[in-house]
């Protein structure tokens, strides 16, 4: 059995029962989460085979309109994709006049990316049903349980730079 170790004397340091941490208890969140990564990216996938864009196309569009003028460095680092993948869907995405690059202020060599109107849009479509479907989750689960799912996705993935970008300054809302 996989079970992950309490704390001495029985309890977690918060006097919490560590039953959530049993094999069992692992694996259904494990596929919890594979069922609500293929309900997340169901409606969406659909909106982007219409154009013949995929998942990539639709992380870069989101990355882009979170944070106009990025790098394609810095897309290439939150998406760790190839650098010839990247390229043949920022080629698709600003062919069809979706994202637009800029040369760097500072750096002539930089790419600098930011969605159009048209990218904006899409963007808003495809990301439309997404934010329906947390608005929802987070409503019915309240706030206390929100952050808490804030906190497992923040255990869960990515990088100390990943998750400095969701430092709240004076620390977790409440």
């Amino acid at each position: 059995m996989a079970d992950v170790k309490s704390p001495p004397h029985g309890g977690s340091k918060h006097g919490i029962n560590p039953l959530f941490l049993r094999d069992e208890e692992l694996r259904q969140a494990m596929e919890l989460l594979f069922f609500a990564y293929r309900d997340f990216t169901a409606g969406p996938d659909a909106i982007l085979a219409q154009y013949g864009f995929g998942r990539a196309h639709h992380r870069a569009i989101h990355f882009i309109g979170r944070h106009p003028g990025m790098t394609v460095s810095e897309l290439l680092g939150i998406l760790r994709i190839t650098k010839q993948s990247l390229n043949r869907v920022l080629g698709q995405l600003v062919e069809q006049g979706y994202v637009e690059q800029s040369q760097g202020t500072r750096d002539r060599r930089q790419r600098l990316l930011t969605l159009t109107e048209a990218g904006h849009a899409l963007e808003e479509q495809v990301s439309a049903e997404q934010r329906a479907l947390i608005a929802t989750a987070y409503r019915e689960a309240g706030a206390e349980a929100v952050e808490g799912f804030r906190k497992v996705l923040l255990g869960i993935g990515g990088t100390d730079e990943d998750r400095r970008r969701f430092e709240r300054p004076g620390g977790p809302r409440r």
